[in-house]
């Protein structure tokens, strides 16, 4: 720049052109985009793990169980185990009023105790079944009273107007002692359960199970309950106190029964 000899005022001013202006704005927006493609790879994976457990929870549906039986609720969660329905026993069943059990069919009784339990879990899901055997040579007894068919012999009671349900052995004790003198050809019976889903006080569904089977002239195996261990089954070529809580459930009556329950919940998944 050109300036006269002697004294002068020289004055400078630095500007920034449009082109280091762009410049600056793609350097900072590079730098935010590195920084978001470095966080990216954990923020990702803390959403995925989010949305699994928000799916899985989806899916996962609870089933309340309303008995105090541990065989029964073993029963139901070994057909439960491959699918995505938890298994748990109605809160507080010990101490709620007991259902009267005056059906004159498994169905009938099913469907009353699963419908006054159900009012107890407002808005879930609740199960309850009465199921029990069948013996061709009693006429189809014990029937709807197989829970407490030694009441006779316990309390001098019918079935039909005892308290409360007697004593496995006692049970097993009274369809021997009926069955003392029929050959094995004749001691064909079957296992029948009836089970009802109820959401508040209405019926919701009823499925049936049953089970064919002998009932031996002594008892095997010691991981059933009820009737178990007099139950053999020509299929498996066992008693069912002789299966664990899973192959039980894929031969019972009860399983039977549950596995319609499974396939209805798949077809109804929002009930």
């Amino acid at each position: 720049v050109p300036v006269q000899s002697g004294s002068n005022r020289v004055q400078i001013t630095f500007a920034r052109t449009w082109d280091r202006k762009v410049g600056g704005w793609i350097s900072a927006f590079t730098i935010l985009l590195i920084i978001a493609l470095l966080r990216w790879p954990s923020q990702f994976a803390l959403y995925r793990r989010h949305q699994n457990l928000g799916r899985f929870e989806a899916m996962t549906k609870k089933i309340l169980i309303a008995t105090s039986n541990p065989g029964k609720l073993r029963d139901f969660a070994g057909a439960a185990k491959s699918h995505d329905i938890e298994i748990a026993g109605l809160p507080g069943f010990s101490s709620l009023p007991t259902v009267v059990e005056d059906g004159l069919t498994f169905e009938a009784n099913a469907r009353k105790k699963a419908e006054e339990y159900s009012q107890y879990a407002p808005g879930e899901i609740v199960i309850a079944d009465d199921s029990g055997l069948e013996v061709d040579a009693l006429g189809g007894a014990p029937g709807v009273h197989s829970a407490r068919y030694a009441a006779p012999d316990l309390h001098n009671k019918q079935p039909h107007e005892a308290d409360a349900n007697t004593d496995d052995e006692a049970n097993n004790a009274r369809v021997l002692r009926e069955l003392k003198n029929v050959p094995s050809s004749q001691r064909t019976g079957r296992f029948v359960c009836v089970l009802a889903a109820a959401r508040e006080g209405k019926t919701l569904a009823a499925f049936r199970g049953t089970a064919e089977g002998i009932i031996l002239e002594a008892p095997r195996g010691t991981n059933g309950f009820g009737y178990d261990p007099l139950f053999y089954s020509p299929q498996i070529k066992k008693t069912f106190a002789e299966l664990t809580a899973e192959e039980k459930s894929l031969y019972s009556h009860r399983g039977a029964a549950f596995r319609q329950f499974l396939e209805w919940c798949d077809v109804h998944p929002n009930r």
